[in-house]
């Protein structure tokens, strides 16, 4: 259908398929429907707006965190309604889950290496510190169980500031996910960052699949540490 990428909700549809966990959610075409959601999730929620043209929200004030109720839910509604104009198809809310650590893992299509996954720090630490181990797809399982300890912040798996560590089987699940996904030729490339830990669980609160048909492709083979890019 000419599309680069698959919208957020999307991209989390086709993860979740594969076993990836994602926040539970709701996709809503309306102030009323918004109102609903936010009635039947309940607590703080984060509202987006998606689109098939809309793959870099944040720039355009196009998250909205910390909404509670059904009234601020459809306000929310919308003002993103506004903002987005006519790129706006729907609009996601989600449960807000509490912060905690922030990973990164995804899938690379790499010119000389073929299909590459990737893990390490999210959010901010994904450019600030670049720490990010790769593998070649497909994994198999001890891979998959193996490259989070290629990071240089391995520690924050563990048990961490009263946290518990990080389910590790479930994690190695997640990037399996991935080597798997890299079956699919359309797809050239998936970012999940961050990938949250929710207690000991990992969580893809954000993800973007980007389709073959529109990947940029990089001249040389993947960096020793380092972030996919966006």
């Amino acid at each position: 259908a000419g599309r680069n990428a698959l919208t957020e909700w999307e991209s989390k549809q086709l993860l979740a398929a594969y076993g990836v966990p994602v926040p539970e959610g709701a996709l809503v075409t309306t102030a009323e429907e918004a109102a609903a959601a936010a009635e039947r999730l309940g607590g703080k929620l984060a509202m987006k707006a998606v689109g098939a043209g809309i793959l870099h929200k944040t720039e355009g004030g196009l998250v909205v965190l910390g909404v509670a109720g059904p009234d601020e839910a459809a306000a929310t509604f919308e003002l993103l309604r506004e903002r987005a104009d006519d790129a706006l198809e729907a609009v996601l809310v989600e449960r807000t889950l509490p912060g905690g650590r922030e990973l990164l893992a995804g899938l690379k299509r790499d010119p000389v290496y073929g299909p590459v996954v990737a893990f390490g720090l999210g959010g901010v630490m994904t450019e600030v510190l670049g720490d990010v181990a790769f593998a070649l797809a497909p994994l198999d399982a001890a891979e998959a169980a193996g490259l989070p300890d290629l990071i240089g912040a391995r520690a924050v798996l563990d048990e961490f500031r009263g946290a518990p560590a990080v389910d590790r089987a479930a994690l190695s699940a997640v990037l399996g996910a991935l080597s798997r996904l890299a079956e699919l030729p359309q797809i050239a490339e998936i970012d999940v960052n961050p990938l949250l830990i929710d207690g000991d669980r990992p969580v893809a609160v954000d993800a973007l699949v980007v389709l073959a048909s529109s990947a940029a492709t990089a001249a040389s083979p993947p960096p020793a540490s380092g972030a996919i890019s966006p």
